[in-house]
Protein backbone atom coordinates (compact mmCIF):
# COMPACT_ATOMS: atom_id res chain seq x y z
CA UNK A 1 0.00 0.00 0.00
CA UNK A 2 1.14 3.58 -1.15
CA UNK A 3 1.71 5.68 1.96
CA UNK A 4 2.30 9.97 1.42
CA UNK A 5 4.82 11.59 3.19
CA UNK A 6 2.49 13.38 4.95
CA UNK A 7 0.66 10.47 6.30
CA UNK A 8 3.85 9.26 7.22
CA UNK A 9 5.10 12.42 8.94
CA UNK A 10 1.84 11.94 11.24
CA UNK A 11 2.58 8.81 12.66
CA UNK A 12 6.49 8.68 12.58
CA UNK A 13 9.28 11.71 12.51
CA UNK A 14 12.07 11.90 10.06
CA UNK A 15 14.63 9.21 11.69
CA UNK A 16 18.28 9.79 10.82
CA UNK A 17 20.74 7.30 9.14
CA UNK A 18 23.58 8.09 11.55
CA UNK A 19 23.10 7.31 15.65
CA UNK A 20 24.78 10.41 17.87
CA UNK A 21 25.68 9.18 21.37
CA UNK A 22 25.17 11.92 23.92
CA UNK A 23 27.74 11.93 26.24
CA UNK A 24 26.96 12.59 30.21
CA UNK A 25 23.17 13.19 29.59
CA UNK A 26 20.39 12.56 31.90
CA UNK A 27 16.72 13.21 30.67
CA UNK A 28 13.00 13.94 32.46
CA UNK A 29 10.35 11.25 32.45
CA UNK A 30 7.29 13.30 33.54
CA UNK A 31 4.94 15.72 31.97
CA UNK A 32 4.71 19.77 32.48
CA UNK A 33 2.26 20.99 34.54
CA UNK A 34 -1.13 21.93 32.12
CA UNK A 35 -3.11 24.03 34.49
CA UNK A 36 -1.40 27.01 33.61
CA UNK A 37 -2.56 28.62 37.29
CA UNK A 38 -2.05 32.34 38.37
CA UNK A 39 -1.56 30.82 42.26
CA UNK A 40 1.12 29.01 43.80
CA UNK A 41 0.35 25.22 44.03
CA UNK A 42 -0.88 23.52 47.18
CA UNK A 43 2.54 21.00 48.36
CA UNK A 44 1.86 19.23 51.08
CA UNK A 45 5.19 17.15 51.35
CA UNK A 46 8.37 17.85 53.90
CA UNK A 47 9.74 20.73 53.55
CA UNK A 48 13.57 20.32 52.89
CA UNK A 49 15.81 23.31 54.09
CA UNK A 50 18.37 23.50 51.73
CA UNK A 51 20.30 27.11 52.49
CA UNK A 52 19.58 29.27 55.55
CA UNK A 53 17.02 30.94 52.51
CA UNK A 54 16.31 28.12 50.37
CA UNK A 55 13.69 25.40 50.86
CA UNK A 56 12.37 22.95 49.10
CA UNK A 57 8.85 21.00 48.86
CA UNK A 58 8.76 18.16 46.40
CA UNK A 59 5.78 17.74 44.03
CA UNK A 60 6.73 15.34 41.64
CA UNK A 61 10.30 12.77 41.90
CA UNK A 62 12.78 12.98 39.64
CA UNK A 63 15.28 9.97 38.24
CA UNK A 64 18.76 9.70 38.24
CA UNK A 65 21.16 11.86 39.35
CA UNK A 66 21.75 15.20 40.04
CA UNK A 67 23.71 18.30 38.44
CA UNK A 68 27.15 18.80 39.52
CA UNK A 69 28.78 22.14 39.44
CA UNK A 70 28.74 23.93 35.76
CA UNK A 71 25.72 21.57 34.48
CA UNK A 72 24.16 22.91 32.06
CA UNK A 73 20.40 22.74 33.17
CA UNK A 74 17.61 23.00 31.24
CA UNK A 75 14.24 24.35 33.36
CA UNK A 76 10.40 25.35 33.48
CA UNK A 77 9.39 27.81 36.34
CA UNK A 78 6.64 30.14 37.24
CA UNK A 79 7.52 32.34 40.06
CA UNK A 80 5.96 34.44 42.51
CA UNK A 81 6.38 37.04 45.12
CA UNK A 82 5.71 34.83 48.16
CA UNK A 83 3.41 37.74 50.18
CA UNK A 84 1.50 38.81 47.42
CA UNK A 85 1.17 36.03 45.12
CA UNK A 86 2.00 38.18 42.47
CA UNK A 87 3.51 35.57 39.26
CA UNK A 88 5.77 37.76 37.70
CA UNK A 89 7.11 35.08 35.26
CA UNK A 90 6.41 31.89 33.48
CA UNK A 91 8.54 29.74 31.34
CA UNK A 92 5.76 27.08 30.37
CA UNK A 93 3.72 29.80 29.08
CA UNK A 94 6.20 31.90 26.45
CA UNK A 95 7.42 28.09 25.79
CA UNK A 96 10.74 28.61 26.29
CA UNK A 97 12.88 26.43 28.45
CA UNK A 98 15.46 28.66 30.47
CA UNK A 99 19.05 27.31 30.61
CA UNK A 100 20.97 27.60 33.39
CA UNK A 101 24.60 26.46 34.27
CA UNK A 102 25.38 25.96 38.04
CA UNK A 103 28.10 27.90 38.87
CA UNK A 104 28.03 30.87 36.60
CA UNK A 105 24.15 32.23 37.51
CA UNK A 106 22.96 35.39 37.89
CA UNK A 107 23.07 37.56 40.88
CA UNK A 108 19.28 37.22 41.19
CA UNK A 109 19.36 33.41 40.18
CA UNK A 110 21.55 32.15 43.39
CA UNK A 111 18.68 31.03 45.38
CA UNK A 112 17.10 29.32 42.41
CA UNK A 113 20.53 27.56 41.73
CA UNK A 114 20.77 26.37 45.00
CA UNK A 115 17.36 24.69 44.68
CA UNK A 116 18.35 23.35 40.77
CA UNK A 117 21.32 21.64 42.14
CA UNK A 118 19.44 19.44 44.38
CA UNK A 119 17.14 18.35 41.57
CA UNK A 120 16.89 15.46 39.31
CA UNK A 121 15.82 14.89 35.88
CA UNK A 122 12.16 15.12 35.65
CA UNK A 123 11.62 16.64 39.62
CA UNK A 124 9.07 19.11 40.23
CA UNK A 125 9.19 21.21 43.33
CA UNK A 126 8.18 24.02 45.37
CA UNK A 127 11.08 25.88 46.30
CA UNK A 128 11.18 28.92 48.90
CA UNK A 129 14.04 31.67 48.63
CA UNK A 130 14.59 34.58 50.42
CA UNK A 131 15.22 38.40 48.98
CA UNK A 132 18.66 38.13 49.88
CA UNK A 133 19.30 35.33 47.20
CA UNK A 134 16.25 36.61 44.48
CA UNK A 135 16.39 39.93 43.10
CA UNK A 136 17.81 41.69 46.60
CA UNK A 137 16.89 44.87 48.38
CA UNK A 138 15.95 47.10 45.48
CA UNK A 139 13.88 44.25 43.25
CA UNK A 140 13.85 44.78 39.80
CA UNK A 141 11.13 47.35 38.03
CA UNK A 142 11.41 46.31 34.37
CA UNK A 143 11.34 42.52 33.52
CA UNK A 144 10.21 40.88 35.53
CA UNK A 145 8.41 43.30 37.55
CA UNK A 146 9.99 42.27 41.56
CA UNK A 147 9.30 44.41 44.31
CA UNK A 148 12.07 45.60 46.83
CA UNK A 149 12.77 42.52 49.67
CA UNK A 150 10.36 40.61 48.12
CA UNK A 151 10.67 36.65 49.33
CA UNK A 152 10.16 34.52 46.37
CA UNK A 153 8.50 31.16 45.08
CA UNK A 154 9.26 28.97 42.12
CA UNK A 155 7.34 25.84 40.77
CA UNK A 156 10.32 24.35 39.21
CA UNK A 157 10.51 21.26 36.39
CA UNK A 158 14.25 20.24 35.67
CA UNK A 159 13.63 19.02 31.85
CA UNK A 160 17.48 17.41 31.85
CA UNK A 161 20.76 18.64 32.10
CA UNK A 162 24.46 18.37 30.20
CA UNK A 163 26.97 17.48 32.44
CA UNK A 164 30.25 19.88 31.18
CA UNK A 165 33.03 20.01 32.89
CA UNK A 166 34.26 23.56 31.51
CA UNK A 167 30.35 25.00 31.82
CA UNK A 168 29.95 26.50 28.53
CA UNK A 169 26.61 28.20 28.22
CA UNK A 170 25.22 28.49 24.96
CA UNK A 171 26.54 32.04 24.77
CA UNK A 172 29.67 30.82 24.87
CA UNK A 173 29.53 28.33 21.99
CA UNK A 174 29.77 29.31 18.48
CA UNK A 175 26.48 29.47 16.10
CA UNK A 176 28.03 25.69 14.61
CA UNK A 177 28.39 24.46 18.44
CA UNK A 178 24.76 25.15 19.16
CA UNK A 179 23.23 24.10 16.18
CA UNK A 180 25.26 20.97 16.56
CA UNK A 181 24.15 20.65 19.80
CA UNK A 182 20.38 21.41 19.49
CA UNK A 183 20.67 18.25 16.25
CA UNK A 184 22.06 16.29 18.77
CA UNK A 185 19.17 16.44 20.68
CA UNK A 186 16.38 16.26 17.90
CA UNK A 187 18.37 12.97 17.09
CA UNK A 188 17.88 11.58 20.73
CA UNK A 189 14.49 13.01 20.55
CA UNK A 190 13.64 10.83 17.41
CA UNK A 191 15.26 7.76 18.96
CA UNK A 192 13.06 8.41 22.31
CA UNK A 193 9.99 8.70 19.57
CA UNK A 194 10.48 5.74 18.05
CA UNK A 195 10.43 3.49 21.42
CA UNK A 196 7.50 5.59 21.77
CA UNK A 197 8.70 7.24 25.12
CA UNK A 198 6.45 10.23 23.65
CA UNK A 199 7.31 12.28 26.73
CA UNK A 200 10.72 11.82 27.18
CA UNK A 201 11.22 12.57 23.37
CA UNK A 202 9.44 15.72 23.98
CA UNK A 203 12.09 16.43 26.54
CA UNK A 204 14.74 16.12 24.02
CA UNK A 205 13.02 18.12 21.42
CA UNK A 206 12.20 21.19 24.14
CA UNK A 207 16.19 20.84 25.15
CA UNK A 208 17.16 21.27 21.35
CA UNK A 209 14.72 24.04 20.82
CA UNK A 210 16.15 26.04 23.87
CA UNK A 211 19.46 25.98 22.31
CA UNK A 212 17.73 28.20 19.22
CA UNK A 213 16.63 30.35 21.64
CA UNK A 214 14.89 33.48 19.89
CA UNK A 215 17.53 35.66 21.20
CA UNK A 216 20.32 33.69 19.04
CA UNK A 217 18.03 33.32 16.35
CA UNK A 218 17.44 37.69 15.77
CA UNK A 219 21.05 36.90 15.22
CA UNK A 220 21.07 34.92 12.46
CA UNK A 221 20.99 35.18 8.79
CA UNK A 222 22.01 33.15 5.15
CA UNK A 223 23.57 29.95 5.95
CA UNK A 224 23.37 29.71 9.40
CA UNK A 225 19.88 30.51 9.52
CA UNK A 226 19.09 27.82 7.49
CA UNK A 227 21.14 25.70 9.29
CA UNK A 228 19.23 26.81 12.33
CA UNK A 229 15.66 26.52 10.97
CA UNK A 230 16.41 23.47 9.72
CA UNK A 231 17.08 21.67 13.07
CA UNK A 232 14.72 23.93 15.15
CA UNK A 233 11.63 23.87 12.94
CA UNK A 234 11.68 19.83 12.78
CA UNK A 235 11.44 19.88 16.64
CA UNK A 236 8.54 22.04 16.66
CA UNK A 237 6.79 19.56 14.14
CA UNK A 238 7.61 16.49 16.02
CA UNK A 239 6.68 17.84 19.47
CA UNK A 240 3.15 18.24 17.54
CA UNK A 241 3.19 14.90 16.56
CA UNK A 242 3.96 13.79 20.14
CA UNK A 243 1.24 15.68 21.36
CA UNK A 244 -1.68 14.76 18.78
CA UNK A 245 -0.26 11.72 20.08
CA UNK A 246 -0.74 12.72 23.69
CA UNK A 247 -4.55 14.32 22.87
CA UNK A 248 -3.22 17.75 23.76
CA UNK A 249 -4.43 19.02 20.66
CA UNK A 250 -4.32 22.91 21.82
CA UNK A 251 -0.46 22.51 22.52
CA UNK A 252 0.23 20.76 19.04
CA UNK A 253 -1.70 23.34 17.21
CA UNK A 254 0.70 26.07 19.26
CA UNK A 255 4.42 24.55 18.35
CA UNK A 256 2.74 24.72 14.27
CA UNK A 257 2.24 27.87 14.28
CA UNK A 258 5.49 28.87 15.68
CA UNK A 259 6.77 26.84 12.52
CA UNK A 260 4.16 28.49 10.42
CA UNK A 261 5.37 32.35 11.38
CA UNK A 262 8.95 31.57 9.58
CA UNK A 263 7.33 28.99 6.85
CA UNK A 264 4.22 29.90 6.35
CA UNK A 265 4.09 27.26 3.09
CA UNK A 266 4.97 24.18 5.25
CA UNK A 267 2.66 21.36 4.22
CA UNK A 268 3.85 19.16 7.56
CA UNK A 269 2.83 22.15 9.61
CA UNK A 270 -0.41 22.77 8.06
CA UNK A 271 -1.68 19.19 7.97
CA UNK A 272 -0.59 18.62 11.71
CA UNK A 273 -2.95 21.81 12.77
CA UNK A 274 -5.30 20.54 10.83
CA UNK A 275 -5.10 17.24 11.94
CA UNK A 276 -5.38 18.89 15.69
CA UNK A 277 -8.29 21.34 14.81
CA UNK A 278 -10.13 17.97 13.41
CA UNK A 279 -10.11 16.47 16.44
CA UNK A 280 -11.00 19.57 18.51
CA UNK A 281 -13.92 19.56 16.29
CA UNK A 282 -13.25 22.75 14.40
CA UNK A 283 -13.56 21.19 10.88
CA UNK A 284 -14.14 24.87 9.26
CA UNK A 285 -10.29 25.76 10.25
CA UNK A 286 -9.09 21.74 9.20
CA UNK A 287 -10.30 22.40 6.03
CA UNK A 288 -8.65 25.23 5.26
CA UNK A 289 -5.56 24.38 6.78
CA UNK A 290 -5.88 20.93 4.52
CA UNK A 291 -6.23 23.03 1.36
CA UNK A 292 -3.62 25.16 1.69
CA UNK A 293 -1.41 21.84 2.47
CA UNK A 294 -2.58 20.79 -0.68
CA UNK A 295 -2.07 23.47 -2.58
CA UNK A 296 1.72 23.39 -1.43
CA UNK A 297 1.54 19.02 -1.53
CA UNK A 298 -0.84 18.33 -4.33
CA UNK A 299 0.13 14.86 -4.58
CA UNK A 300 -0.36 13.58 -1.23
CA UNK A 301 -3.01 11.28 -0.64
CA UNK A 302 -3.10 11.76 2.92
CA UNK A 303 -4.65 15.39 2.43
CA UNK A 304 -6.63 14.30 0.09
CA UNK A 305 -7.94 11.18 2.60
CA UNK A 306 -8.41 14.02 5.63
CA UNK A 307 -10.64 16.52 3.21
CA UNK A 308 -12.85 13.43 2.00
CA UNK A 309 -13.19 12.26 5.53
CA UNK A 310 -14.58 16.10 6.77
CA UNK A 311 -16.46 15.40 3.66
CA UNK A 312 -18.13 12.44 5.05
CA UNK A 313 -18.95 13.40 8.55
CA UNK A 314 -20.95 16.57 7.22
CA UNK A 315 -22.62 14.70 4.71
CA UNK A 316 -23.69 11.73 8.02
CA UNK A 317 -24.19 15.30 9.54
CA UNK A 318 -26.81 16.79 7.39
CA UNK A 319 -28.23 13.07 6.77
CA UNK A 320 -28.63 13.04 10.53
CA UNK A 321 -30.15 16.52 10.78
CA UNK A 322 -32.40 15.77 7.94
CA UNK A 323 -34.09 12.49 9.45
CA UNK A 324 -34.20 14.56 12.60
CA UNK A 325 -35.71 16.90 10.95
CA UNK A 326 -38.10 14.92 8.84
CA UNK A 327 -39.02 13.02 12.19
CA UNK A 328 -40.35 16.30 13.36
CA UNK A 329 -42.40 16.96 10.68
CA UNK A 330 -44.16 12.97 10.47
CA UNK A 331 -44.92 13.61 13.81
CA UNK A 332 -46.81 16.58 13.30
CA UNK A 333 -48.65 14.72 9.85
CA UNK A 334 -49.37 12.04 12.48
CA UNK A 335 -50.93 14.50 14.83
CA UNK A 336 -52.75 16.07 12.26
CA UNK A 337 -54.54 13.05 10.64
CA UNK A 338 -55.52 12.20 14.13
CA UNK A 339 -57.21 15.75 14.70
CA UNK A 340 -59.13 15.04 11.37
CA UNK A 341 -60.02 11.69 12.75
CA UNK A 342 -61.75 13.23 16.04
CA UNK A 343 -62.98 15.94 13.90
CA UNK A 344 -64.75 13.31 11.79
CA UNK A 345 -66.13 11.07 15.03
CA UNK A 346 -67.67 14.38 16.10
CA UNK A 347 -69.69 15.31 13.17
CA UNK A 348 -70.69 11.94 13.43
CA UNK A 349 -72.09 11.62 17.03
CA UNK A 350 -73.41 15.37 16.30
CA UNK A 351 -75.26 14.08 13.35
CA UNK A 352 -76.77 10.72 14.99
CA UNK A 353 -77.77 13.26 18.04
CA UNK A 354 -79.79 15.23 15.41
CA UNK A 355 -81.06 12.42 13.48
CA UNK A 356 -82.41 10.64 17.04
CA UNK A 357 -83.45 14.46 17.90
CA UNK A 358 -85.56 14.77 14.93
CA UNK A 359 -87.36 11.02 15.66
CA UNK A 360 -88.08 11.31 18.86
CA UNK A 361 -89.53 14.45 18.31
CA UNK A 362 -91.32 13.36 15.80
CA UNK A 363 -92.96 10.29 17.91
CA UNK A 364 -93.74 12.69 21.24
CA UNK A 365 -96.28 15.36 18.28
CA UNK A 366 -97.98 11.42 16.84
CA UNK A 367 -98.49 10.80 20.56
CA UNK A 368 -100.01 14.06 21.66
Amino acid sequence: MDVSPLEHQSQTLDQENEEIVTEGVSVVHGEPPQDGSSVPPKVDSEVQVLDEKVSKQIIKEGHGSKPSKYSTCFLHYRAWTKHTQHKFEDTWQEQQPIELVLGKEKKEMAGLAIGVSSMKSGERALLHIGWELGYGKDGNFSFPNVPPMADLLYEVEVIGFDETKEGKARSDMTVEERIGAADRRKMDGNNLFKEDKLEEAMQQYEMAIAYMGDDFMFQLYGKYQDMALAVKNPCHLNMAACLIKLKRYDEAIGHCNIVLTEEEKNPKALFRRGKAKAELGQMDSAREDFRKAQKYAPDDNAIRRELRGIAEQEKALYQKQKEMYKGMFVGREESGAKRKSRNWLIMIWQWLVSLFSRIFGRHRVKAD
